[in-house]
């Protein structure tokens, strides 16, 4: 039987379709991924709860994947510095076939039981890390190979996939198996599947760093100044905080190189 997400699309004749039905049609499809990611918020918080007390230890968040799955997890980890003000030790994200495969397919790169560990072992991984192996198929031998053998090692071991009873499932201590049904094109996961995908790496992420105090309020306030505008929003921040003019909030921004900085400093002042 076909993996669901390998299943024929609901729809057909799509080379016949005007380009507005195709995106009226993939829109009808996606509202549809927000559903599937709700069914598996319970198992999304427990491993929340799971990587935040074991980053407070100094464990660090892996993800493994190959092709999409991959990119997407390289994708949310390289976003955590920036937004979050961590280091880019912290989330870690490995694709099958190496940072080559980021923007080429490398060809059977993601067929290896072994390589997924080999890669893991270039990080030093150990039992206060934690590992989501991320495959819409759930049957990925890089993936699988992968948390098969950091489990026995004593990594918590998560997935992210969108079929159901799959090798990957049962090769975890806490699978997430969001099912968004089959694809507007056949078997292309790079739609539903990878939103679906990219819904839950969001949550995972974002919801670690605020337990880990990464906000405040429902701002950022470790952000990385990178660029004018994030320095003008790091200036807002402070303006709409401490009800400083633009160029002072700016001019304790730059001296001190963080939001948190500014308003630890004024803090102290007040005291």
């Amino acid at each position: 039987m076909a993996l669901i997400t390998e299943q024929p699309s609901r729809f057909d004749h799509l080379d016949k379709m005007s380009i507005h039905d195709i995106l009226v049609n993939i829109n009808k499809e996606d509202e549809t991924v927000h559903l599937a990611v709700r069914k598996v918020i319970p198992q999304i918080e427990r491993l929340i709860e799971e990587v935040v007390r074991r980053m407070k230890e100094g464990g660090r968040l892996f993800y493994i994947g190959a092709g999409t799955s991959g990119r997407l997890g390289i994708l949310d980890a390289s976003e955590v510095p920036p937004t979050f003000g961590m280091p880019d030790n912290v989330v870690i994200g490995l694709i099958a076939g190496g940072d080559s495969a980021i923007r080429k397919a490398v060809e059977d790169a993601e067929d290896d039981y072994a390589q997924a560990w080999k890669d893991l072992m270039a990080y030093d991984i150990n039992d206060k890390d934690t590992l989501v192996g991320i495959a819409a198929s759930g049957r990925t031998p890089y993936v699988i190979g992968g948390v098969r053998e950091a489990r026995k090692h004593g990594v918590l071991t998560a997935c992210i996939t969108c079929n159901p009873d799959t090798p990957l499932e049962k090769e975890v201590d806490i699978p997430i198996v969001a099912v968004v049904g089959p694809e507007f094109i056949t078997g292309s996961t790079r739609l539903k599947a990878g939103t679906a995908t990219k819904m839950i790496l969001n949550m995972i992420t974002t919801g670690t760093m605020i337990k880990l105090g990464r906000v405040k309020g429902n701002k950022m306030v470790d952000m990385q100044l990178t660029n004018q505008k994030l320095v003008k929003r790091g200036s807002r921040i402070i303006m709409e905080e401490l009800g400083l003019p633009e160029e002072e909030a700016r001019e304790r921004l730059l001296r001190l190189g963080s939001v948190r900085k500014v308003l630890e400093e004024h803090s102290k002042e007040k005291k």
